[in-house]
């Protein structure tokens, strides 16, 4: 089963990690299920930035990144060559080891989640 890393840009936010993830669940369906807080505005339809993250590790394997996440990734905080939408990456493989950062949350307007 696959592992997650999350590291958070807020530094009163310790790092979790969370063991025994299915796979063809997205990045965003776990912090939910975890209680990770991660905005998401849209409800998870790439229809927003909002759940903007940073894969530092493992995005082989996630689901390559479509025109469309690229383009709201663009409209994001502070976007970066490993910046993704946590709502499009789905998890592909049972052994995966990924490490991601949640931006700092406090810049987003919106619904907390």
């Amino acid at each position: 089963m696959a592992k997650i890393t999350f590291r958070f840009e807020d530094d009163s936010i310790e790092t979790k990690v969370i063991d025994g993830i299915e796979t063809d669940i997205s990045i965003l369906e776990v912090t939910e299920d975890h209680h990770i807080h991660l905005n998401h505005n849209c409800g998870g339809v790439c229809a927003c930035s909002t759940c903007h993250i940073y894969v530092e590790r493992g995005d082989e394997y996630l689901e390559e990144i479509s025109d469309k996440e690229e383009d709201f990734i663009d409209r994001a905080i502070d976007p970066r060559l490993e910046s993704r939408l946590a709502c499009q990456c789905i998890i592909l493989e049972d052994d995966a080891e990924i490490e991601v950062v949640i931006p700092d949350q406090s810049q987003i307007i919106g619904h907390e989640h």
